[in-house]
C-alpha cells in the first residue's frame, strides 16, 4: 500500500486519535503504549486497521498501541506537523523514508531479516538502509479499460502505442463515451495521467533520470520532458477526460469509472482492490502505451511501518512492526482490498487464500515476469524518491496543467522548488 491516498489537527487539542488525546509514548511496569500513524481510505477502512493493530498486538506481549489517523492525503505532512509539535509517532505507515530519515528520525530494520522475509530486499531502501519493509508493489498507474465501452466504439484490443491510445480515445469520444475518467479534485489523483506518460517516456529511456536530477544532469525543462508533458495537454486540449474533472474527488472518480461513465482510468494498482466483483470480467488493464509499443512497468516496492529513531521501546515497536509486517491476515486483506501484490519470499497467491479477479492475475504478471521496471515517477520510496515538498509541488503542476498551456512555465516551477529543495 501506497503513500499518497485518500482517507484538527488540534496539536494541542483535537488531534484524530483512537483512545487517547495525544501522540505519546509511554512505558509502564505493565507494558508499553505506542502510537502509530495510519491513514484511511474506501478500501482500507478504520476496521482494517483496528484489527491489523489487534493482530499484530496479540503477538507482541505487553504492547498497547494507539491509532493516529491522517486527516488528508499527505501523511508526510502531518507527521512533519506532529515532529514539530513534539509528537512524533512512534510508528509510521506508508510515509516516504528518505523525507524523515535524513533528519535522524527514523530507525532502520536490521537487514537479516529484510534478507530472509522478502523477495526484493533493497527494493525501496533508501541510501543503503531499509526504513520501510518492502512487503508489498504496486504499478503506479496501470491503464485500466471498460472492455463493453471498447467494444461499443469498436475497439477491438487494448492499444500498444502512443497513436493507438490516442486513436482509441478519440473513437470512444466519437461514440459518446467518455475516454478517461480523472478524479482532479484530488491532488495525487489529478497527477496520475502525468506520471503514466513521465515513468513511460522519461524513465522508461533513462531510469537513471531521477537521480541524474539530483546529480544537475537533467532538469524538468529539458525538451523530453516538455514533450512527454505535451501528450498530456494534448489530451485534454481533444476533450479526452470529462467535464469538470478538476471537480472529482478521487473516491468519485472510482464510482464514475465502474459505473461505466468512462472507458479507461489511469491509477495506481490499488484500484484493483475497487474492481466489481459481480461484474469484474468487463474490466482489464494495459501499461500507458509508449511510442514504440515497448512495455514500461512504472513500478513502486511499498511496505509497511516506519520505526522512529525516538521511539521510548525500540525493542517493543520493532517487534509489533514486524507482526503487523508479516501477519497473513494483513496481506489477505491488503490483497483483496487495496490491490497490493505481495512480495514475501516462497510464497505464491493461493498462500494467502485470496480470491482475486483476473484482471488482478494479468496485473501482477507485471511483476512477476521479466520486464523494463523503472521506479513510478514521484512514489518512489528508494533513492529515487523526489526531495521532501517536490511531491506536493507536482501535484499542483499536474491541477495547473489541466487547463494552462504554459507548460515551460509549470516546467521551469518544478526545477526552482526541486533545486531550492535540495540545497
Amino acid at each position: 500500500m501506497r503513500r499518497k491516498r485518500p482517507t484538527v489537527v488540534c496539536l494541542a487539542a483535537a488531534l484524530v486519535l483512537t483512545g487517547c488525546s495525544a501522540a505519546s509514548t509511554g512505558s509502564t511496569k505493565d507494558g508499553s503504549t505506542l502510537t502509530y500513524l495510519t491513514f484511511e481510505t474506501p478500501s482500507l477502512t478504520a476496521t482494517f486497521w483496528d484489527t491489523s493493530i489487534a493482530g499484530a498486538e496479540k503477538k507482541v506481549p505487553g504492547v498497547t498501541v494507539k491509532k493516529i489517523v491522517a486527516p488528508s492525503t499527505d501523511r508526510d505532512a502531518y507527521a512533519k506537523q506532529l515532529q514539530a509539535s513534539g509528537q512524533f509517532p512512534d510508528l509510521l505507515q506508508s510515509i516516504t523514508p528518505s523525507t524523515f530519515a535524513t533528519a535522524g528520525l527514523l530507525k532502520p530494520y536490521d537487514q537479516k531479516w529484510v534478507d530472509a522475509n522478502f523477495l526484493l530486499p533493497e527494493g525501496n531502501a533508501y541510501k543503503g538502509k531499509v526504513y520501510i519493509p518492502p512487503t508489498n508493489s504496486q504499478i503506479i498507474p496501470e491503464v485500466f479499460y471498460n472492455k463493453k465501452l471498447f467494444a461499443k466504439a469498436h475497439i477491438t484490443a487494448p492499444p500498444k502505442t502512443w497513436s493507438e491510445f490516442m486513436g482509441a480515445c478519440a473513437k470512444l469520444k466519437a461514440a459518446g463515451v467518455t475516454p478517461v475518467e480523472l478524479g482532479g479534485g484530488d491532488p495525487f489523483s489529478a497527477s496520475m495521467p502525468l506520471v503514466a506518460i513521465l515513468s513511460a517516456d522519461v524513465l522508461g529511456k533513462n531510469p537513471n533520470w531521477l537521480k541524474e536530477r539530483y546529480a544537475g544532469k537533467v532538469r524538468f525543462t529539458d525538451a523530453n520532458v516538455k514533450a512527454a508533458v505535451g501528450k498530456y495537454r494534448t489530451m485534454v486540449k481533444n476533450g479526452y477526460f470529462e467535464d469538470g474533472a478538476l471537480g472529482v474527488k478521487y473516491a468519485d472518480s472510482i464510482t464514475n469509472f465502474t459505473s461505466g461513465k468512462a472507458a479507461m482510468y489511469m491509477m495506481g494498482s490499488w484500484f484493483l482492490g475497487a474492481v466489481p466483483k459481480d461484474h469484474a470480467d468487463d474490466f482489464g488493464a494495459f501499461l500507458t502505451p509508449t511510442e514504440d509499443g515497448s512495455l514500461v512497468v512504472p513500478f513502486s516496492v511499498g511496505g509497511s511501518m516506519a520505526i522512529s529513531a525516538k521511539t521510548k521501546d525500540p525493542a517493543k515497536a520493532t517487534a509489533f512492526a514486524q507482526a503487523w509486517s508479516l501477519d497473513p491476515a494483513n496481506y489477505k486483506a491488503l490483497i483483496e482490498g487495496d490491490g497490493a501484490f505481495p512480495m514475501l519470499k516462497g510464497k505464491t497467491l493461493d498462500d494467502y487464500g485470496v480470491n482475486v479477479t483476473k484482471v488482478f492475475k494479468d496485473s501482477y504478471s507485471y511483476v512477476t515476469r521479466r520486464n523494463t521496471k523503472v521506479s513510478a515517477f514521484g512514489w518512489a520510496t528508494n533513492d529515487d524518491s523526489m526531495p521532501s515538498g517536490l511531491n506536493n509541488a507536482f501535484y499542483a503542476a499536474s491541477q495547473a496543467l489541466f487547463s494552462s498551456d504554459d507548460v515551460d512555465g509549470q516546467l521551469a516551477e518544478l526545477d526552482t522548488a526541486w533545486d531550492a529543495a535540495t540545497k
